[in-house]
């Protein structure tokens, strides 16, 4: 049910691309979406928040590719964020990263 509203949310109001598509998929297959949604916080906060607030960083790419994969706390509350390495490469996480950052 929560793909379908992925995909309902990243539909509405203007076409999808291939590659969001490809990127909400891999989203969904790395299990981001048992914490994330793409408009509203569930554990973790909602990646258009995630864009917003690391607009324009220079280094934003970079830092979260790293809490992707190592883990991270203490930015959006309390509750942590389990490092991803092994289920996720660099690559995949680079990769959802660049998406979540395009979400803005």
């Amino acid at each position: 049910m929560k793909y379908l509203l992925l995909i309902a949310t990243l539909v509405a109001g203007s076409a999808i691309s291939a590659e969001a598509l490809a990127n909400a998929q891999l989203a969904k297959s790395k299990n981001c979406m048992a914490c994330h949604s793409v408009d509203a916080k569930i554990v973790g906060p909602a990646f258009k928040e995630v864009a917003k607030r690391y607009n324009g960083q220079k280094d934003a790419e970079a830092k979260l590719t790293q809490k992707v994969l190592n883990g991270g706390s203490g930015v959006w509350g309390a509750v942590a964020m389990p490092a991803n390495k092994g289920q996720v490469t660099e690559a995949e996480a680079k990769e959802l990263v660049k998406w979540v950052l395009s979400l803005k």
